[in-house]
């Protein structure tokens, strides 16, 4: 059937092939009541055809666009798709009046496309035939409305079948909604093609989605080098100081250098400053990543709560692995802090760092990362000579020990100054070595694994093209992450008392009141072991009093407790 409009808003007229019409349809105005004569010959065509046909030449819009998103929706029911042709302006005026829409297998190839002998790839298949159907919408510029001044729904070619319609240019796009949800899950981590996944499966299937992966990749590739190509410090510059005008805590500083290129920069929101303050005895910094584009070194500044999970104390980048750069970089995290220096820090074996450390942590006590050493472990030393040397990392010696067996270590694999990476651990064993390390301020942690669990997730999702905007966006959503798990363990440590027995120990049940969770494990195997233990002898004096332990089933092993007298 074909049922087309024409003129300036007054005449119309229907033809159809199948079935018999004749007749014109007058009205005063578009919209407007209709007196209709026809002579009928039923065939295929329906009342509903026609009642259709009537509903679409009786529309009214108050854009150009939305003339066309009407028209589109109408191609999609039927199973075709639209695009857009002439837009005529009034010569005076310039203003836009007249808007026709095309199905979209109007016209045909260009012949200079078939004239072509040498071809670098195949073309794309044929799409055009030659279609008529089309609406053609026109302004009245009394009152700014647009009319179907002309409407033909003619094909000459198959309609496409529902589960298809997905697949035709004008039907396929991101909503605001499916664009924002994009941003997000790329922040969150997901690379585009599982984003593409996770879209089908919520929308029901790759047929409802309402796009393809092309669509999709190429919203992601302008989203980024809009945003961010040129800009990427500035970007990052201007997002610091938007944290700062919501979040007075907010803390971020930076250097440029003479042509204001960005150089070094640290910020930690308000939650990383209180953080500090409550668990900064211990904080763990590594500089060996680079999750950027531009191999700058990434330096989270982690440490552990009272959940014995991490918690981080802020973020820096630095353009250099120079002493310079990280004295500023620690002088930047302690400005933070208000000068509060940790406890103790563990870093990684960087010679740069350490002497930053040094001079920025002078009286913090400073361990090396055991995950670092079994690197370098692993690639200097093979077989029996890496299982004795790693002993010394872990066996908890006293010093005499160490040293004796670190004499025989030597003379066993005749070690001398050739073996300069050995030689260079025996002169920081103070920094590595349990036998050194053990009694010392550090939480039972021996390596950044902390550091490690968060950079493995950067690295988990982003490649080293990212740029400074991709490692901002997602160090942020690490860190939600990571306080989602904290209130999470915080609610249950809360509302909840851990399990102990009705015959345990009175210190046991007093604990379950007093510990989270996980500390109360650990505090009750202390006092699960104190029942294997017994004082075997007192010693007096002035000074204080000697209590030599023993452990009752191996009366042999004793340690000495002293308990002083205060004035």
């Amino acid at each position: 059937m074909a049922l087309r409009r024409f003129g300036n808003g007054r005449v119309w007229m229907v033809t159809c092939s199948m079935v018999k019409l004749s007749g014109v349809v007058v009205a005063s105005t578009p919209g407007q009541a209709r007196s209709t004569v026809f002579d009928m010959e039923y065939g295929s065509a329906t009342l509903e055809d026609i009642a259709e046909y009537d509903t679409v030449i009786s529309q009214i819009f108050g854009s150009e666009e939305e003339g066309y998103n009407y028209y589109n929706a109408y191609a999609r029911s039927k199973g075709f798709g639209v695009r857009k042709e002439e837009l005529t302006r009034k010569s005076d005026t310039n203003i836009a009046f007249r808007r026709l829409y095309v199905c979209s297998k109007e016209g045909y190839r260009a012949r200079k496309h078939f004239e072509k002998t040498k071809r670098v790839r195949t073309p794309r298949p044929l799409s055009r035939c030659g279609c008529g159907a089309r609406m053609e919408i026109e302004l009245r510029m009394d009152n700014g409305e647009w009319f179907v001044k002309d409407f033909l729904d003619e094909h000459n070619h198959p309609l496409a079948k529902p589960e298809q319609t997905t697949y035709i240019r004008s039907h396929r796009g991101l909503s605001d909604v499916q664009k924002a949800d994009v941003i997000e899950y790329g922040i969150g981590g997901l690379r585009t093609h599982q984003i593409m996944e996770v879209m089908e499966k919520d929308s029901g299937g790759f047929s409802k989605v309402g796009f393809i992966p092309r669509d999709l990749y190429n919203f992601v590739a302008k989203y980024k080098k809009e945003r961010i190509e040129g800009r990427d410090a500035e970007f990052v510059l201007r997002y610091m100081a938007a944290r700062k005008d919501m979040d007075g805590e907010f803390f971020y500083k930076y250097t440029t250098d003479s042509e204001g290129h960005l150089l070094n920069i640290f910020w930690a929101d308000a939650q990383s400053r209180i953080d500090y303050d409550a668990f900064g005895g211990v904080v763990i910094f590594d500089s060996t990543y680079r999750v950027n584009k531009y191999n700058l070194p990434f330096v989270p500044f982690i440490g552990v709560n009272h959940h014995r999970s991490t918690t981080v104390f802020g973020f820096g980048i630095v353009s250099a692995e120079t002493e310079a750069s990280f004295v500023w970089l620690l002088e930047a995290f302690l400005e933070s802090t208000q000068q509060k220096h940790p406890r103790s820090v563990i870093t990684d074996g960087d010679h740069a760092m350490a002497k930053a450390t040094a001079a920025v942590f002078p009286n913090t006590d400073h361990r090396l990362c055991s995950w670092h050493i079994e690197q370098n472990m692993i690639r200097h030393l093979r077989k029996q000579k890496l299982k004795d040397f790693r002993k010394f990392v872990y066996h908890i010696w006293d010093v005499d020990e160490f040293e004796r067996r670190w004499v025989e270590f030597m003379v066993d694999y005749d070690i001398s100054e050739k073996d300069a990476w050995i030689m260079t651990m025996y002169e920081l064993r103070k920094k590595w070595s349990r036998a050194y390390t053990k009694g010392r301020y550090f939480l039972g942690m021996q390596s950044n694994q902390r550091s490690e669990s968060l950079n493995s997730r950067l690295h988990k999702n982003l490649d080293r093209r990212m740029s400074l905007v991709d490692l901002l966006e997602h160090s942020d959503h690490c860190l939600s992450r990571i306080r989602k798990n904290e209130a999470e363990l915080d609610a249950t440590a809360s509302l909840t008392v851990p399990f102990t027995e009705l015959t345990a120990d009175p210190l046991e049940r007093s604990a379950a009141l007093i510990y989270t969770p996980v500390m109360f494990k650990k505090v009750k195997h202390q006092i699960m072991q104190l029942s294997k233990w017994e004082v075997a002898e007192v010693t007096k004096n002035d000074a204080f009093v000697l209590y030599t332990v023993a452990r009752k089933e191996s009366r042999h092993v004793t340690y000495d407790v002293r308990s002083f007298h205060w004035d």
